[in-house]
């Protein structure tokens, strides 16, 4: 999809011409231009830091120069106290690392879908993604002793996760189209009621399952980076990886997007494209990170609102610091989660909610008050 955006066209809008220009957004933001790069500078480094902090923080709380020490020698090949290995490396350094994942992918799903939709109160859920991952999460141990079990079973509580947010999504999509147009209240509408149905089906399975299944699946539904390892960062540090490679260089076009399918295309931009574009990479993002770590919502709606605040609506670089954000925001989640009710762990997605909920209303009643738009 070639970046038309560049060139100058006599008859577009100057709102259109606005939107893609660099620095010239009208939502409100406290800093822009070369400030930019020096908060992405300090949320690298705030990412480091809380890294260290929740591999230091656990049931056995760590000095931050052991964690360092353990770091250090798999980095640079040398042995390691094998204890301190196993905690640090073997336990917690790809919890912590799932984490920032999960939390950097949900942040950009949350602004391409909210882009896509143009609706600052989007979020990667609305969808049906997350309940399509639910659906084939439960189902793994409900189908274990049946032939289609078998099937499902060989993909594991990940892969199957995975499988069914993307039906799920193809789903939402079909039933979205109108004459071969992607509509966005037949796709809300139509995420919406996939999720109901899916939700539905997950109860149903939920009530067949013995209960100490049930305890541990109600976990993983409420979402948590409880037992990860390294096998489970390779599939959404890959689908991150490979889905920002598309909005990151068409960041004038999801400006122009914004602006409305007339505008966008009067300065060349191929409309249908972009947003079937927008529908994929966020629906892949969620199920990579749904189908890993579980329910844990808002943060697509939280952070990229949060980060709008402060650079300004210019996805040029909303984008890289919703990355950074979003990672450095679950990291810090999850260290809540991990000392709220020592030695007890609560599931992430409590905590995701319980500051969601709040910051949704707030958002409706800024909205309603004639605030302005978030986003």
């Amino acid at each position: 999809m070639p970046d038309t955006l560049s060139a100058r066209v006599p008859d577009a809008s100057p709102d259109a011409r606005d939107a893609v220009r660099p620095g010239r957004s009208r939502a409100p933001r406290l800093m822009s231009g070369p400030a930019t790069a020096l908060l992405l500078t300090i949320l690298a480094c705030a990412l480091a830091a809380v890294m260290v902090l929740g591999i230091a923080v656990g049931s056995v709380n760590l000095p931050p120069g052991q964690v360092w020490n353990v770091l250090w020698a798999h980095l640079s090949g040398r042995a390691a106290d094998p204890l301190l290995d196993q905690v640090v490396w073997e336990i917690r350094t790809p919890r912590v690392l799932l984490a920032a994942l999960a939390g950097a992918g949900l942040s950009v799903a949350g602004v391409a879908l909210q882009a896509l939709v143009r609706n600052p109160l989007a979020e990667p859920y609305i969808l049906g993604v997350s309940s399509g991952a639910s659906l084939g999460a439960v189902l793994v141990p409900w189908l274990g002793g049946t032939a289609l079990g078998g099937l499902i079973g060989s993909l594991g509580v990940t892969g199957a996760a995975f499988t069914a947010a993307l039906l799920s999504s193809l789903v939402v999509y079909l039933l979205a189209q109108r004459a071969g147009r992607l509509l966005d209240s037949r796709l809300v509408l139509a995420g919406v009621a996939v999720g109901y149905l899916c939700t539905a089906a997950t109860t149903f399975v939920q009530l067949q399952l013995d209960p100490a299944e049930l305890q541990g699946m109600m976990f993983w539904l409420m979402g948590s980076v409880a037992g990860a390892s390294w096998d489970d960062l390779g599939l959404p540090a890959l689908l991150i990886a490979a889905c920002l490679a598309c909005p990151l260089p068409q960041a004038r076009a999801l400006n122009a997007l914004l602006t409305g399918e007339e505008a966008a295309t009067g300065i060349g931009v191929s409309v249908p494209a972009l947003r079937v574009a927008l529908l994929v990479i966020g629906s892949l993002l969620t199920a990579a990170v749904v189908g890993v770590v579980g329910g844990i919502g808002f943060i697509g709606l939280m952070v990229p609102h949060m980060v709008r605040f402060v650079v300004g609506g210019d996805h040029r670089r909303v984008l890289p610091v919703a990355l950074l954000a979003g990672a450095v925001f679950l990291v810090l989640v999850d260290l809540a989660a991990r000392i709220a009710d020592r030695p007890n762990e609560l599931p992430v997605g409590i905590f995701t909610t319980g500051l969601g909920v709040p910051f949704f209303l707030w958002l409706l009643r800024r909205r309603a008050g004639g605030g302005g738009d978030a986003s």
